[in-house]
């Protein structure tokens, strides 16, 4: 696509920044909006990424930039998979072809990226708590700029959201929270009402009646408390605010988030308000794309497709996945076994509980972006004999972490955690990248870890980890192996043990799960012995033995940080047992992986097969050299 010569948006090609946006008359804005849209869905289709969520907040993206004075005024949005309008609208439009590219646009707001992005995400629910963070901020430094928080209805499920509303709402912010409620439908005539009532109340003549009202009859407290739940009442008629009044926030809405009429105005009145407000919008997933209106899900997060029909263009994958392989595993083990219940917090697609759901849908429990329930949930259940599997991805149970130790494994429940995008994720980059969850479970006793190789070998381990009578965790990377495909078998592999897979001389390659195909290429062109370690935790102490013996080098391989990780483990048990063997530790730096496909970013650290021989023939360079010495 030639940017520069493409006229099918004129007007969306005029705007550069937000300043350029407030010059335009009201009238142009819808037309804004439809060549935005038309934009997005076209960059999009090329890079791959979050689509329906970002063409269903095109109109609120114009509405909040056209009105707030951005950069200087916040705009914090939640998750930010539908930030694509906002980057489009601030300076970034010409950039959207490197979208979630290597060295190009991150899929998320990131503070180094652009003054317009306010707060860093890419978890969810974290919005409000940073909103209210500026606000306050902005108080302490004596500035004067206004702070919105976008929260979508799914995030909102999760407690850090409600938390916020708490604690912003027993306060003075000058705070705007703003709801995209993507998943109900309001209906003309109550839409229209909500819209003009929505209008009138958030009003300047209605707030000053309002506040001086509130003045006069706080010194007559029953009248008061008449007055207050008489405007309730009202409100409630129309509009389901109650909840976020008693929080202490002002509810306005529902409203149509895909009306600009109505939008601006609304956010105009907002803007000259103080003290925390909440205003409730409707918009749809995926609108003025049609395959993306209708299966808003397919189209959350896609790969490149064709626009004219929807379909993916780019290439079919040959192997079976690990997610697919889990699915599998998921389903033929709860047919054989009554007491699996599977557990997700919002991840029914990308963790492979689509067919589990349809299959057994009383033992199926998506408890919303919640992962902290989600544990805890699950540890209540193995606590009454039910055998509880939690489909959660590597960078999301950190944020349960308290749980898998205290109420999980402290109790030494049988929970099995089925670990997703374990490692280099690709183009969703930091924020998802699962570069820690070794380091961070191997220091929890009880916990048994295991790693696997390929698809075969993740299936006989899932069955391990739910067999076990303690918390197991499965960590299998995205994507595909090239390992032996998965049977249909509910085999366990032998508990604790390594395998070796080669015999050779000096070197010894130590390998813990999705990496070993590639260490087996290096192997053969070193000669090195090649290890397949399968088990984290509880370490084969007897194989490390073993190789530390017969080999002047041990490598050990992960897909995770060195710090803390599984070759950390190995190094503490040879120095505790006295070996002083050389070793050389491969996995992540200290540093955060960036976005790119995985083999680029294998390739960028090293953990590629021509990485890992040139690291090691490096280290084999230098003991050469001190032997000399």
């Amino acid at each position: 696509m030639t940017e520069s010569s493409d006229q099918r948006w004129p007007l969306l090609e005029s705007i550069d920044s937000s300043a350029d946006l407030r010059q335009l008359p009201r009238s142009r804005l819808p037309e804004l909006a439809r060549q935005m849209r038309n934009y997005l869905l076209e960059t999009v289709s090329m890079t791959g990424g979050h689509l329906a969520a970002g063409l269903g907040t095109v109109e609120l993206t114009i509405a909040l930039h056209y009105v707030y004075n951005t950069p200087a005024d916040k705009l914090v949005w939640d998750v930010g998979h539908q930030t694509y309008p906002h980057k489009i609208l601030t300076g970034r439009r010409q950039r959207m072809p490197s979208l979630r590219q290597k060295d190009g646009l991150s899929g998320f707001p990131k503070r180094t990226e652009s003054e317009y992005d306010s707060f860093g995400t890419g978890h969810s629910s974290t919005s409000i708590s940073a909103a209210l963070g500026m606000s306050i901020a902005a108080k302490q430094n004596a500035a004067d700029y206004k702070t919105v928080a976008i929260i979508g209805d799914g995030a909102m499920t999760g407690g850090m959201a409600f938390e916020a509303l708490n604690n912003a709402g027993d306060s003075d912010a000058d705070l705007l929270v703003i709801l995209n409620d993507n998943d109900m439908s309001i209906s003309p005539n109550v839409g229209g009402l909500s819209n003009h009532l929505t209008r009138l109340l958030s009003g300047q003549m209605y707030s000053t009646v309002r506040e001086g009202g509130k003045k006069v009859l706080e010194r007559m407290p029953s009248v008061w408390e008449l007055a207050r739940r008489t405007e309730e009442h009202v409100k409630g008629m129309v509009a389901p605010g109650t909840l976020f009044e008693e929080l202490g926030f002002n509810y306005f809405g529902p409203i149509d988030g895909h009306d600009l009429n109505t939008l601006v105005p609304i956010l105009r009145n907002l803007y000259q308000q103080k003290g925390p407000r909440f205003l409730h919008i409707v918009t749809q997933k995926g609108k003025g794309y049609f395959p993306a209106e209708t299966d808003p899900s397919r189209y959350h997060g896609v790969g490149k497709f064709d626009t004219s029909t929807g379909e993916a263009t780019g290439g079919t994958e040959i192997h079976q996945t690990f997610t697919a392989t889990f699915s599998d595993w998921l389903c033929d083990m709860a047919a054989q076994d009554q007491r699996l219940i599977g557990i997700t917090p919002a991840m029914r697609e990308g963790s492979g509980l689509v067919e589990f759901s349809r299959k057994f849908p009383e033992r199926y429990f998506d408890v919303g972006i919640a992962e902290q329930h989600a544990i805890t949930l699950a540890a209540g259940m193995a606590c009454n004999g039910l055998k509880p599997v939690v489909a959660i991805y590597s960078t999301f149970l950190q944020r349960g972490y308290d749980q898998l130790i205290h109420d999980v494994a402290m109790q030494n429940l049988p929970v099995l955690f089925a670990i997703d995008r374990a490692g280099i994720v690709g183009a969703d980059g930091p924020t998802h990248t699962g570069a820690y969850d070794i380091s961070y479970l191997r220091c929890i006793p009880n916990i048994v870890i295991m790693a696997p190789s390929d698809t075969a070998e993740a299936r006989r381990m899932l069955t391990t980890g739910f067999l076990h009578n303690g918390p197991a965790a499965v960590r299998y990377p995205r994507g595909t192996s090239s390992g032996n495909p998965a049977t249909k078998e509910l085999t366990a592999i032998d508990f604790g043990k390594a395998e070796c897979m080669r015999t050779g001389h000096s070197v010894a390659l130590l390998v813990f799960g999705s990496l070993l195909s590639s260490a087996r290429k290096v192997a053969e062109l070193l000669d090195a012995s090649v290890y397949n370690m399968r088990f984290i935790k509880p370490l084969d102490v007897n194989t490390i033995q073993q190789a530390a013996e017969h080999h002047d080098l041990l490598v050990t391989i992960e897909e995770n940080a060195v710090a803390g990780g599984a070759g950390s483990a190995v190094n503490e048990w040879l120095l505790a047992n006295g070996y002083r063997p050389f070793i050389l530790n491969l996995g992540f730096p200290d540093t955060y992986i960036g976005q790119g496909t995985q083999a680029e970013m294998l390739a960028e650290w090293g953990l590629d097969a021509d990485g890992m021989l040139e690291k090691i023939q490096n280290r084999l360079a230098r003991m050469n050299t001190s032997n000399c010495q």
